[in-house]
């Protein structure tokens, strides 16, 4: 049994279709007399009309697939399976699957998933500039009746905004969540099984209904990026789970919301100077990737991108810093975002310090983590070392 399975037991990750694990969950917490309250199976769904559940004690896990551009072809599908089964056998609730212009059809590459997995839930990032919903909501009842498999939504109001001017859409930022929400409720509601009739400014159907129809309990949750007002205000009104990207471990979150998510990589190590000299050596300084990450940064658009360009600016050089612990530096770095290398700030240190660092979110209302794409299964095992602690103090 793995770290982060272990961690599950303590914080629900998600869908659990294990009967032993849950009788042992159960006992544990009559043992410890009602402290907690008893793991319960997750179907990953939650709907407009159900309030999302927010108990300090439930988090849920998500790790990132590999992209098609860092792989070659003929090593591709067994890349994405093997990060999946990673991904499985740490105790993930689900997998990111991107997409842009650049990258495999994240559909495709969820149907790799699910014969790959046994109960990994593919979370597919859905850009409403590129289907239909009904399309989607066909995919999410299609793959669900071949293979009897939830696959969860990443609703993607945004993007590259080169890939959106290539494709003729010039939509302002605002104006692309307005429309991701319209999108995400005749998507939501054709997948409640309801005949959907809808004339707005985006989508017009008249009396649509779905077919092969989905089973309640595989019912996706739905993501959605929930870093500037207009996203938190679209989470809130298709009742999906805002993710945002952290922000340093110095700033408060007034208005972060309950049960929400964030976005993060973790490197930690019993060791701090080990976990550093891993992130460094993964994640080098390079002037290619700064002047990539600078060309991005003129024509993006992206609250969080600029969100974090600007933490970027205020912050010092990697294992500098205040931090909570003197011991070790602050682990809160933006090394590979500055060198273009991923997208999302990292933790960095040992177990005990990106534990603190773990407990500081969730104590802000995060419950669900959204971890960058593993290199190995023995990265994901530190993750769940990491996390344990967090349940140990809990």
């Amino acid at each position: 049994m793995s770290l982060i399975r272990r961690t599950v037991d303590r914080f629900p990750l998600g869908e659990e279709d294990d009967d032993q694990a849950q009788a042992d969950a159960a006992q544990r917490t009559a043992r410890e007399e009602d402290r907690y309250r008893p793991p319960s199976p997750r179907s990953g769904r939650e709907s407009e009309a159900r309030p999302r559940r927010t108990d300090p004690m439930t988090l849920q896990i998500y790790s990132t697939c590999p992209q098609s551009k860092d792989v070659p072809a003929d090593r591709y599908a067994a890349a994405v399976a093997e990060t999946a089964r990673w991904s499985e056998a740490a105790g993930c609730t689900g997998m990111l699957v991107y997409t842009d212009n650049g990258i495999a059809d994240p559909w495709l590459v969820a149907q790799t998933v699910l014969t790959a997995t046994e109960r990994l839930a593919p979370l597919v990032a859905v850009q409403p500039v590129y289907m239909h919903p009904y399309t989607v909501a066909s995919m999410v009842s299609s793959l669900a009746y071949l293979h009897g498999r939830a696959v969860h939504l990443n609703m993607v109001a945004g993007g590259f905004r080169n890939d959106l001017i290539a494709l003729g859409d010039q939509t302002e930022h605002d104006d692309r969540y307005a429309r991701t929400v319209e999108y995400t409720q005749i998507l939501l509601g054709l997948l409640r099984g309801e005949t959907v009739t809808h004339e707005g400014r985006w989508h017009q159907v008249r009396n649509l209904r779905l077919a092969p129809a989905l089973p309640p309990h595989l019912m996706p949750e739905v993501l959605i990026s929930g870093s500037s007002p207009a996203g938190r205000a679209a989470a809130a009104e298709v009742g999906a789970v805002p993710i945002r990207y952290p922000e340093p471990l110095d700033q408060d979150v007034p208005d972060a919301a309950p049960g929400g998510g964030v976005r993060v990589g973790i490197i930690a190590r019993e060791d701090a100077a080990e976990a550093w000299q891993v992130a460094e050596e993964r994640f080098p300084d390079t002037r290619t990737g700064q002047v990539a990450h600078a060309m991005a940064m003129r024509t993006s658009d992206s609250h969080w991108h600029h969100q974090l360009a600007r933490a970027s600016a205020a912050a010092g050089p990697a294992g500098s810093g205040d931090s909570a612990d003197s011991r070790e530096p602050d682990p809160y770095w933006l090394g590979p975002f500055e060198n273009y290398h991923t997208f999302c700030p990292y933790l960095v240190g040992s177990y005990d310090r990106v534990g603190k660092a773990i407990a500081h979110y969730i104590d802000q209302g995060t419950r669900v983590f959204v971890l960058d794409i593993p290199p190995s299964a023995e990265d994901l095992e530190h993750t769940g070392t990491v996390l344990s602690r967090v349940g140990a103090r809990a």
